[in-house]
């Protein structure tokens, strides 16, 4: 077996060059940490845009919106085409809206504990669709349910408004 001799003068010129055919061990253990610090500094970026957005939709769904007949038509007719296409599957309950449990002034505590006042805990536009069933399709044998769907860290997160038809089960 032949050893590979280098001279001298030629390592180091390689090494301020920047040529990494060989790192040693503090040099690796440096660029991991860059790397992981880059990788974090993205993380953490994307987790302020997810923030932002989190917010921006918390304030545009705390705003009801201006129920004029069109309106509600331009809301109730995709509702019926996806009831009938959920049924046409056998199911018998459909998530109609998703929303943060900011928009509750308990932040979805009546809701997780099924307290029978959980609609007074409604703001903006959940409590717009609450109120949108309560005065026209819970008289067409729609029931409605409200369950906490995510939990961000152990703790309550979204919140899912489900319509329910069919046969109840005791």
């Amino acid at each position: 077996m032949e050893t590979l001799k280098t001279k001298p003068n030629e390592a180091k010129a390689q090494q301020e060059l920047g040529d990494e055919t060989f790192m040693s061990a503090a040099d690796l253990r440096s660029y991991m940490t860059e790397m992981q610090m880059a990788k974090a500094m993205k993380s953490v970026d994307g987790m302020d845009r997810a923030e932002k957005a989190r917010q921006d939709l918390i304030k545009r769904m705390a705003e009801p919106i201006d129920l004029t007949p069109e309106r509600l038509k331009e809301i109730l007719q995709p509702l019926k085409s996806k009831l009938k296409a959920a049924a046409e599957r056998g199911q018998t309950e459909l998530m109609v809206m998703r929303f943060p449990n900011a928009l509750c002034t308990d932040k979805g505590r009546a809701i997780n504990n099924s307290d029978p006042t959980w609609p007074e805990t409604l703001t903006g536009r959940p409590r717009q669709a609450y109120e949108l069933w309560r005065d026209q399709l819970r008289d067409a044998g729609f029931r409605l349910s409200a369950l906490i769907i995510d939990w961000p860290g152990g703790l309550p997160g979204d919140v899912g408004f489900f319509l329910k038809w069919g046969d109840t089960k005791h």
